[in-house]
């Protein structure tokens, strides 16, 4: 047996020094709630921004138009789902699951590189809990004043102001649930049916669900959705390496760390250039302390890292103290940006990205099923042709009305006993029975392989698609 020994790496706590280590409350607590200070610098003025941004697609999406109806809609009592001139059906539904994948390798390989950008950034519940601090900042005050209010007793003035608070919430929270709905429901008549008391039971119920959700998430849960209940919390560490971009703080300058002047030289007082101001505890939104190293709680906002270097700026030190970086460059190591797993990432990103490209362009704009009478597989006609009945279930997946023309590939002067011109309403599915007669001398086996032929007629490009079905002769 080997007598070399096994590399261990110390994963005992650190222990801080209580006259420098300021802690909170049990953050892990959902009871003790969290008063977030508010922030502002460059990070914070990105995440604002970006926030709107997408917050306003959410909200407009579904008022843009497309000829006479929605352009997206997913409809899903009707089993459609439309998305501008395209409508898609059930059986189309593999692009959804294409969709979903091509996310979820996204997902890796953005926090393989930043971290959880995503939760700090862009995440519904991070935006949504900002705009409702931000009623709690503008009609409470600031993060001590409303602590301080909230241990005082309740006031006449207080209580107005909570309730306007709270009324602010309910409104966003209505606005959210209306648009949130009005992607499945046509969002016109679902704003006319709500105002007007006329909605449905399911309609009505979802509404309500929806903006109960929003405003307990972003109003009461907040940070108890990213620490105990978010699972990408909990997985993110197995994306994560020590070349992934994190909130890193610089343990190595900051400490020791304690108050002083700024006309004090940090040197001669044996401290680093952290102040314990502990500003960087008081604006995040999950309440932990960075300087206690990589959490899993950390959301990557950047809000600590602004409200550090604001600081950093007034105390005349250079800013960076808190900032995105990764564990090799906080250790003084080569950051590895192109490393196998980030490049494995992408290249799969850009291979399902080609699949779905593959995808698209097969998508036919039309499709044509067949189905054989089952009660009687083939019988003699008074003409003294072989005879079969089928149904012809055609379905128009554009968003306009269509015409076409069918066809039938496979049989030696084929009678076609039915329509061959149909017009059909854009997302319907018409049925249409016919029969094919054949001189029974002409078969040269009682079964017969036929393609059905389904021809657009209207619009600027032609399109055709077949469906393969059986001729049953005498058995």
């Amino acid at each position: 047996m080997s007598e070399d020994k096994i590399n261990v790496k110390d994963v005992t706590p650190k222990e801080f020094n209580p006259k420098t280590h300021k802690t909170g409350g049990d953050r892990f607590n959902p009871g003790n709630r969290i008063y977030v200070r508010a922030a502002s610098g460059i990070y914070q003025k990105l995440r604002n921004r970006m926030g709107w941004v997408f917050m306003l697609l959410f909200l407009l999406i579904p008022w843009i138009p497309y000829g006479d109806r929605q352009a997206i809609l997913l409809d899903i009592s009707k089993q459609q789902f439309s998305f501008f001139g395209t409508t898609l059906w059930p059986q189309d539904l593999t692009l959804l699951a294409t969709v979903f994948v091509l996310s979820a390798f996204g997902l890796f390989f953005v926090t393989t590189f930043l971290g959880r950008v995503w939760c700090g950034f862009l995440c519904p519940q991070t935006v949504w809990t900002f705009i409702f601090i931000w009623f709690e900042e503008k009609l409470e005050g600031a993060a001590n004043k409303r602590r301080k209010q909230d241990e005082s007793p309740l006031t006449p003035a207080l209580a107005i102001r909570k309730t306007l608070k709270h009324l602010g919430w309910g409104g966003v929270s209505l606005i959210t649930g209306l648009t949130f709905v009005g992607y499945f429901v046509p969002i016109k008549s679902l704003m006319v049916d709500f105002l007007t008391l006329n909605t449905g039971f399911w309609t009505g119920f979802w509404v309500v669900f929806f903006s109960a959700c929003t405003y307990g998430n972003a109003g009461w849960m907040r940070s108890i959705m990213c620490i105990h209940i978010c699972p990408y919390a909990r997985f993110q560490s197995v994306m994560f390496d020590k070349d992934t971009f994190i909130v890193g703080y610089d343990e190595k300058r900051g400490e020791s760390r304690g108050p002083r002047s700024r006309k004090q030289d940090p040197k001669t007082l044996g401290l680093g250039d952290c102040i314990d101001c502990n500003l960087c505890v008081q604006v995040c939104p999950t309440g932990i302390d960075i300087r206690d190293g990589l959490q899993y709680e950390c959301i990557n906002c950047g809000a600590c890292v602004d409200a550090c270097d604001n600081t950093m700026e007034k105390m005349h030190y250079p800013k960076g103290l808190i900032s995105f970086t990764t564990e090799h460059k906080l250790k003084g190591q080569k950051t590895d940006v192109m490393r196998p797993k980030l490049l494995g990432y992408g290249i799969v990103m850009m291979v399902i990205s080609g699949f779905f490209m593959l995808q698209i362009k097969a998508l036919q704009p039309m499709q044509l099923d067949v189905s054989r009478d089952r009660a009687q597989l083939s019988r003699m006609n008074p003409e003294g042709l072989l005879e079969n009945t089928y149904t012809l279930k055609i379905i128009n997946k554009t968003q306009q009305t269509e015409t076409y023309h069918l066809s039938v590939n496979g049989l030696k002067d084929v009678e076609w006993y039915g329509r061959q011109k149909v017009t059909v309403e854009s997302g319907e599915i018409f049925d249409l029975p016919i029969s094919l007669g054949v001189d029974p001398f002409e078969m040269e086996q009682s079964i017969l392989p036929i393609y059905f032929i389904l021809e657009r007629q209207s619009g600027k490009n032609k399109k055709s698609i077949k469906t393969e079905s059986r001729f049953i002769g005498r058995l």
